[in-house]
């Protein structure tokens, strides 16, 4: 099923507001999560492991034509195991293309560092609406470090307006 997702402000307070200053690309939807049981990490192990295929294709394309550049390579969203605890989880540690660096029930906050620019992602969730549903936040912030950096989001930004909730839209999958 589908859920309807809509821009945002970046949720305060959180760990990944703090780190808004100085950011070129900010963007944050919210949705209503129907599993108010799910931890925040829980909820983003899920909205990774669901990434449609063509979205997956396109990463591939991407680590191909940014090694021409000496930039790394991410690998596939998709390479999530579901089967591992979230308590098993500790930062520095790979989730998914991320390393985490921090996590709560109620906010995961992973970053993608790279030569020429940083990429933050967190997934807030909200106190929970009158039939149990509780708002969820995605945001994503980048850092850039130099030209390369700022050439690099000119294409992936429009990409990521589309791709972050069209994904976000299946949160309830599952």
């Amino acid at each position: 099923m589908k859920t309807a997702v809509q821009p945002c402000s970046l949720p305060t307070p959180s760990s990944i507001a703090e780190l808004a200053p100085g950011a070129t690309f900010i963007d944050c939807r919210r949705t209503l999560a129907h599993h108010p049981e799910r931890s925040a990490l829980r909820h983003l192990l899920n909205l990774m492991s669901q990434t449609p295929a063509w979205i997956d294709r396109l990463m591939g394309l991407r680590n191909r034509v940014v090694q021409l550049f000496g930039l790394k390579d991410l690998g596939r969203l998709t390479r999530i195991d579901l089967a591992r605890a979230d308590e098993d989880y500790r930062p520095g540690e790979r989730v998914g293309i991320f390393t985490l660096i921090s996590q709560a029930p109620d906010e995961v906050l992973v970053v993608d560092r790279d030569k020429h620019l940083d990429v933050y992602l967190s997934l807030n969730l909200l106190p929970a609406d009158a039939e149990g549903r509780r708002p969820l936040v995605l945001s994503t912030l980048v850092h850039p470090h130099n030209l390369l950096g700022r050439l690099y989001m000119l294409p992936v930004a429009p990409f990521h307006r589309i791709i972050a909730p069209m994904t976000l839209a299946n949160i309830n999958r599952g």
